[in-house]
């Protein structure tokens, strides 16, 4: 398996010089302009710098994560979704020509991955995220207002069977994260991918084998699903193209992130099935707790956590016998 971690924009600092010394060598980066202070990845010389950069400081840029772009006119259907869309397709031909494998894209319209509260105590102090419905349905409605989950799937739809064609041709895996919270509607926007029919409808619309998903190990675990049974059946079909490793306590609800070590997640037996399905693409550590003397300003990213994540992954993995790239 492809160790990898997650670069937020593409100036080094000492996330990068630690990644390396935890023997990282795969990028998973987020190149959206209001971090890189670039064009988005849509512009081929912009995407080319950033890849140059990584592999000057000693990574391969695998993949891409997140929006890279403004993608609310795709999401919510608005006009101007298509020239949106053939700037993401023009991005899909760039990576593909520069060599970079995969795209963990999302369809959470309006609001991304969310959490109620962000600093709750978790073991010896250290600060975790949490979602609780009850709190969120008190919260006021975005800019959008109320949108149904029958509008976001159309949407969808239109989206997917655009772009799945050019990733294809492009050699670029697609890989759908699955919302995060679980939860319909979520400031009354609705989200479709909050349980595994939902990815099942998603994976339905195309064979292509540059339409996969994103296998957020504790996003499944808030659903409630049978992670285990989940990765032998989206791995015996090949859509698993990326893997993310978090545990959480709760139910989609109410919830609250955890220590990888820390949940209700066997985790051992999880790489088990990882490695009997053979997965070898990229697989990180996700949302981990701010530990001590840390800001939590970016809560879930802090570095000493994920240097925990990653040591306890790869502890993990060589005591399973599970190769490491």
């Amino acid at each position: 398996m492809k160790l990898s971690f997650l670069f937020f924009g593409n100036k080094p600092d000492e996330k990068w010089q630690l990644a390396g010394q935890m023997g990282i060598n795969y990028a998973i980066a987020k190149l959206a302009p209001e971090i890189t202070g670039e064009l988005p990845p849509w512009d081929f010389q912009s995407l080319k710098r950033s890849k140059d950069i990584f592999e000057t400081n000693g990574f391969r840029l695998y993949g891409l994560e997140g929006d890279q772009f403004d993608m609310n006119r795709i999401k919510f259907g608005l006009d101007g979704r298509d020239e949106d869309i053939e700037l993401y397709k023009k991005m899909l031909v760039n990576m593909g020509q520069l060599g970079i494998e995969l795209l963990c894209y999302n369809f959470m319209a309006g609001v991304g991955w969310y959490r109620t509260t962000t600093d709750i105590r978790e073991r010896g102090g250290a600060l975790v995220s949490g979602f609780d419905a009850a709190i969120a349905g008190k919260q006021p409605l975005t800019e959008f207002g109320e949108v149904g989950t029958e509008k976001i799937w159309e949407n969808y739809q239109y989206f997917i069977r655009q772009v799945i064609p050019v990733a294809e041709q492009s050699g670029v895996k697609m890989a759908l994260h699955p919302d995060d919270p679980p939860v319909s509607p979520l400031k009354g926007i609705g989200r479709i991918f909050i349980g595994a029919d939902g990815i099942r409808k998603a994976l339905s619309l195309s064979n292509s084998p540059s339409h996969g998903l994103t296998f957020c190990q504790g996003t499944f675990t808030t659903m409630g699903e049978d992670v285990a049974a989940l990765i032998r059946e989206f791995g015996d079909s090949n859509r698993i193209h990326f893997v993310h490793i978090r545990d959480i306590k709760g139910n989609a609800d109410c919830f609250r992130e955890t220590f990888h070590d820390n949940g209700p997640t066997d985790m051992v037996a999880m790489f088990k099935c990882y490695k009997s399905i053979g997965f070898n693409g990229p697989i990180r550590s996700d949302h981990v707790p701010t530990m001590a003397g840390e800001s939590n300003g970016q809560h879930g990213y802090a570095m000493k956590g994920n240097l925990f994540g990653i040591g306890y992954i790869k502890g993990i993995m060589e005591t399973l016998r599970i190769a490491i790239e």
